[in-house]
């Protein structure tokens, strides 16, 4: 199942929560297993569905040269993966600041009572200084819901 859910305080995410006029949002889901970040990182980027946003983002960066392999990045000696840099990483979580400065992604993983893992999976669209979200960006708020949603699906069914 996944659901959404109040982003941790600890949260590398919570700084653009807190910033006027940015969107944010967290979704979580549970596995009744051990899963370390790395391997959270490369079910996501690995996944089916992320497998499609790859194509529009080779169409979109033609010409650039483009690293696709994740694995660097998830063990700690890279800090760029296709349109994205690492903005910050802490105990379990990494952010990643795409291209273009307006947009985030927030993957984190936590060990469970249970233990299994939470993974969370969470977004911030962040507009100019001094701007409002634009209404293009407002209007698709609930297809992008609904992607992210999917994309934490996917990547829970690489790591079941």
């Amino acid at each position: 199942m996944i659901a959404a859910c109040a982003l941790p305080e600890e949260a590398l995410l919570q700084r653009y929560a807190a910033q006027a006029g940015c969107y944010t949002d967290c979704f979580e889901t549970a596995l009744p297993q051990t899963v370390a970040l790395p391997a959270f990182l490369e079910a996501f980027y690995g996944s089916w569905l992320f497998g499609l946003e790859k194509l529009v983002l080779r169409a979109h960066l033609r010409g650039r040269p483009i690293n696709w392999d994740v694995a660097p990045v998830a063990a700690g000696s890279a800090d760029a993966y296709a349109a994205w840099t690492v903005e910050g990483r802490g105990d379990g979580q990494i952010l990643m600041r795409d291209l273009g400065g307006h947009t985030r992604s927030y993957l984190s993983v936590e060990d469970t009572a249970e233990g299994g893992t939470r993974l969370l999976f969470g977004s911030a669209v962040v507009p100019r200084a001094g701007q409002e979200l634009p209404w293009l960006a407002r209007a698709i708020v609930p297809l992008h819901r609904f992607y992210a949603r999917s994309l934490l699906r996917a990547a829970r069914a690489r790591l079941v």
